[in-house]
């Protein structure tokens, strides 16, 4: 359940030796990507990269375990949004608050419901309310971006019906790399039921997703206090591809031996995002360093 100031409860009990209880907090609500640059997440060159990228509608998803900052990194994204655009969130529960941070003038937040054990003539529990719908509704808002929250299953075809809209979607998504939260997508895909083939998952993420930023999280023990250190760890910029994956990935950002994302290979469409804010002769000196 929700708590007051945005914080979020889960307790479990009987199916447990004893009850638990967790409480989340979001303690970065205002946030931007010069605040994670600050807080050594990420390094300058990358976040001029991501804040470019938003700014030049890529459609980014934002991968990660649990805890790595993930609903974190896309407040930060959406900080680089203009103020007056018209944005719709999509969330199974609302984590993103972007309708209480007041930087946006203009959102629209969805959640989603679950129904009752009923289920009516269609099939449907009664009274559910999916992300589904809530986008089918969302288009008569004349939304500018559309943000779809956490994808752990068939949800992910909200996600993709929101990037097929071409508006610079942003999302995330459980993943231990970038490219396995590729693989991860495609079986979340497939979830939705057996008319979703493997090629047709492939297909339809390869054609809609730009970019994938993972983070990165390390927990170490110093004299008996435990620290956690999350980071941007890699940037890929994904295509269609070869019929054997469907898809080709390309490394715009590699981790260092720190875990920090530094640059690799940057494709020649990329460039031009010089025009929005991308710090390109840094990115290629750096690049020309590391070589």
């Amino acid at each position: 359940l929700r708590l007051d100031g945005g914080s979020r409860l889960a307790a479990a009990a009987w199916v447990t030796p004893r009850p638990s209880v967790v409480i989340r907090r979001h303690r970065l609500m205002q946030v931007t990507l010069d605040d994670l640059v600050g807080r050594q997440m990420l390094t300058p060159v990358a976040a001029s990269f991501l804040r470019a990228a938003v700014r030049a509608r890529k459609s980014i998803v934002v991968a990660g375990s649990q805890g790595a900052g993930k609903t974190t990194v896309v407040r930060a994204l959406c900080a680089e949004i203009d103020p007056m655009e018209a944005i719709g969130t999509f969330e199974t529960e609302y984590e993103l608050h972007l309708h209480e941070l007041k930087r946006h003038k203009i959102v629209h937040p969805w959640e989603a419901r679950p129904g009752s054990g009923e289920r009516g003539p269609d099939g449907r529990m009664a009274g559910e309310f999916t992300l589904d719908d809530a986008l089918v509704d969302s288009f008569r808002f004349n939304l500018s971006r559309q943000i779809v929250g956490e994808v752990r299953g068939k949800e992910i075809w909200a996600m993709i019906k929101a990037m097929e809209s071409g508006t610079g979607s942003i999302s995330t998504t459980h993943a231990s790399d970038a490219v396995g939260a590729v693989r991860k997508l495609v079986t979340c895909a497939m979830e939705a039921g057996p008319h979703v083939t493997h090629d047709l998952a492939t297909s339809k993420l390869a054609a809609t997703i730009d970019l994938i930023v993972q983070l990165d999280l390390r927990t170490t023990t110093v004299n008996g206090v435990s620290q956690r250190r999350r980071r941007v760890a890699e940037i890929i910029a994904l295509e269609p591809g070869e019929r054997e994956t469907g898809y080709a990935t390309t490394h715009i950002f590699t981790p260092d031996r720190d875990g920090t994302a530094v640059p690799a290979v940057l494709p020649d469409e990329y460039r031009a995002l010089a025009s929005y804010g991308f710090d390109l002769p840094s990115y290629l000196m750096q690049q020309e360093v590391r070589s």
